[in-house]
């Protein structure tokens, strides 16, 4: 009887080895596709990896909950043989994880429980559990739903969310001075603000726009003068020009004007 137990046993250890080799390298290849092959994957074939990750464990689990796999948690491990130094065989059968079989090793790989503080926190964590009633565990996870789902929403839409505030930003940021453009209107519309100035120079008799000169332009008297006709108006005129290296002399048609008006006063 003993042996029979013990044959089924190694059996069912073999199988649920083999279980785990199998998991084990479908891990592998999976991480690998991640690291190497991420830039070419598609969603649809991670999906199949987890989806072979899945049915592995489900595999596992059955084999576990088999009525012919007997229960491992009756078996216990003890540690025949603790040594610090570096066991060959030992590396081998772990893949290189295990080199050492020592104190300080044993007490993680043999654990049968969590680690007292993890176990201290889930003490923890089940006291809060049972002090909260059901009318607020449901209010919490119906707010813990609804920020799932808009978290999703906007996870799925990030285009969209994106576009929409860019386009409501544009509409609520002024791109004009309503004073500037008031002030301009009112300067094209009704010239207001602008400097009543005219360009210096003679403006001829007749010409629209005739008036009242401003202060650096050409008086009225030389205005007059120079739309005049008659006599006085050579006086104005530019005589020929000076030949260089001679005394200046009188042109001719002022001192006919000179005599004529000597003529006509002789009280002069």
């Amino acid at each position: 009887m003993q042996q029979r137990e013990e044959k089924q046993l190694e059996a069912s250890i073999e199988s649920l080895i083999s279980r785990v080799a199998q998991l084990k390298n479908s891990l592998h290849s999976f991480i690998f596709k991640l690291e190497n092959e991420y830039d070419r994957m598609a969603w649809p074939s991670v999906l199949d990896n987890f989806a072979l990750l899945s049915g592995q464990l489900n595999t596992i689990n059955k084999l576990l909950r088999n009525e012919k796999t007997p229960s491992f948690r009756n078996q216990v491990i003890i540690p025949l043989l603790l040594s610090p130094d570096r066991d060959e065989e030992l590396a081998k059968l772990t893949e290189q994880r295990v080199p050492v079989f020592s104190h300080e090793i044993v007490p993680d790989h043999l654990r049968t429980k969590p680690d007292p503080e993890v176990e201290e926190q889930e003490k923890q964590l089940s006291a809060e559990a049972a002090r909260i009633g059901p009318d607020v565990a449901q209010k919490q996870i119906q707010t813990l739903n609804k920020l799932c789902s808009n978290l999703l929403e906007k996870l799925t839409n990030p285009r969209d969310d994106r576009e929409t505030e860019s386009a409501a930003l544009r509409q609520n940021k002024p791109s004009f001075n309503p004073a500037d453009t008031t002030a301009l209107v009112a300067a094209v519309g009704f010239g207001k603000g602008l400097a009543k100035c005219r360009p210096p120079g003679p403006v001829a008799p007749g010409q629209p726009g005739q008036g009242p000169m401003m202060p650096g332009g050409p008086t009225l008297q030389q205005v007059t003068i120079a739309g005049a006709s008659g006599p006085q108006a050579n006086l104005g005129a530019p005589g020929p020009p000076q030949q260089p290296g001679q005394p200046g002399k009188m042109p001719s048609n002022i001192k006919t004007n000179i005599k004529s008006a000597s003529m006509q006063h002789p009280y002069r």
